[in-house]
């Protein structure tokens, strides 16, 4: 039973039109709701919590191992989804899906793997008659908030940790991008899933607003803008939040780095899903004895690559989310080079489509080094020593992901030391990420971590039980 049979028929200005952003052809519509349906909303929700909490924990994994199979069984038309919905090419969508296939079936595990232990009490002074163990027990009802750019994947890393925990989900998922979730949502009720379980929801930031500030809602697990996150955290009261708000990752080339593989990783890193990932690599620091060589293998690089139809399996590079975007994007790079910055490859924007781009001499104070760019950007400047090195990898408000691309192991340790990050990737692309590590970042770039067993750790709450013999 969707949300859209429980509330009532929705007049036609509340339907939401869904857009391939490539051809900007109308592929769907949803019910949008809004403030005034959040009692309904809710209702559902407390029932799924309590029919949730039922469930063994058998019942969770074997629910979550069959929507595992099921998705890799609709793994074509799910992959044609993502492309037409979210825009990323054919290839990367097809590894998205295989993505989300692995976090349903490790969520599957976590059900049955990591749900407490024996707390030794005899092991402590005047408890040796005592017996007992803690329990991971849900919290309740999560509502999850997420984005467009891995509209499958970041949507599984959220309801598969929050079912294995035992928990209902109220999902709101990005504007852009609502079929791709409620394709998930439909392969989990076809496994079992009882549909009270997750409810999804589609609406603005005022239907947002009136979840989030609900009193029985026990956590808020959101992914995007770093202004979001902070208007959520003072709407939340008191319940558990867990936010991934966005990156600016530095890559740092030392002299005795593999060049042409640090250029390759570093072409993945900037352009995969158009530069819309958080982890991307965004500011390359390049030890000025090789910056000239870098420079100019990066600049082929980038210009080799095709930008187009995602549907083409030989696009490199598909449409941002909107135009608007691609016109943000443009504008970043044009007041950058108004400002100094030269640029070596792309700049050139046709409709929602911006070519890969990468320019050097930006300004260090400029946005297009300072803040997330989230586009196929890539900002290139020179240094000379390590320690100017990590400063200027350090020097940004946001923090997920770092590489560093050196031959050197002890450099390699002591420069991964000193970044401030939530994950260094040595040798390695900086968007390299499985789906079972723990994943967040530091400073304003992350609360709580992700990955299924630290996102099902953040969804439940030990309970101890103790016998006094």
């Amino acid at each position: 039973m969707s949300l859209q049979t429980v509330l009532p028929p929705a007049p036609a200005d509340s339907l939401l039109t869904v857009r391939d952003p490539f051809s900007d052809e109308i592929i769907g519509r949803v019910v949008q709701s809004d403030a005034a349906d959040v009692a309904e909303i809710m209702a559902r929700a407390r029932l799924g919590a309590s029919l949730s909490r039922e469930l063994t924990r058998f019942e969770r994994h074997a629910i979550l191992a069959r929507a595992a199979r099921l998705l890799e069984d609709r793994a074509d038309e799910a992959s044609a989804l993502i492309v037409r919905e979210a825009g990323k090419t054919i290839v990367q969508a097809r590894k998205e899906v295989g993505r989300a296939i692995t976090t349903l079936s490790l969520s599957a595990e976590t059900a049955r793997s990591f749900q407490g232990e024996v707390i030794p009490f005899d092991a402590y002074e005047g408890s040796a008659d005592r017996r007992g163990w803690y329990t991971r027990e849900p919290l309740g009802v999560i509502l999850a908030i997420t984005p467009y750019n891995d509209a499958l994947n970041l949507v599984a890393h959220k309801l598969g940790p929050a079912i294995a925990g035992g928990n209902s989900v109220i999902l709101k998922p990005s504007q852009f991008t609502p079929l791709t979730a409620q394709l998930l949502v439909e392969v989990l009720t076809s496994a079992g899933l009882p549909d009270e379980i997750v409810t999804l929801v589609h609406g603005d930031r005022h239907l947002a607003q009136a979840l989030v500030s609900v009193r029985d809602i026990r956590m808020v697990s959101f992914t995007g803008g770093f202004a979001t996150g902070e208007a959520i955290a003072r709407a939340a009261g008191l319940k558990r939040l867990a936010m991934e708000l966005g990156g600016n990752a530095p890559v740092l080339v030392f002299a005795d780095a593999d060049i042409p593989a640090a250029v390759e990783a570093c072409v993945s890193g900037a352009f995969w899903a158009a530069g819309q990932n958080c982890v991307g690599a965004q500011r390359l620091l390049v030890a000025r004895p090789v910056y000239d060589e870098f420079r100019d293998r990066l600049a082929a690089r980038t210009s080799s690559l095709t930008a187009g139809d995602p549907a083409d399996p030989s696009v490199d590079v598909g449409p941002m989310i909107s135009q608007a975007a691609a016109e943000r994007a443009e504008a970043a790079v044009d007041d950058a080079v108004a400002a100094g910055a030269r640029v070596i490859a792309g700049h050139r924007r046709e409709g929602s489509v911006y070519w890969p781009t990468a320019v050097e001499n930006v300004d260090a104070t400029s946005g297009l080094w300072t803040e997330e760019v989230f586009a196929p950007v890539v900002a290139l400047m020179p240094f000379d020593t390590e320690h100017e090195a990590v400063a200027r990898a350090n020097d940004v408000e946001y923090a997920l992901h770092a590489a560093v691309f050196t031959s050197d192991v002890t450099r390699a340790l002591r420069v991964a030391e000193s970044l401030e990050a939530g994950g260094v990737m040595i040798n390695d692309s900086s968007d390299y990420r499985v789906d079972s590590m723990p994943f967040g970042g530091a400073k304003y770039g992350s609360m709580g971590r992700e990955g299924v067993r630290f996102a099902f750790e953040e969804m439940t709450q030990p309970k101890v039980t103790c016998i006094a013999l």
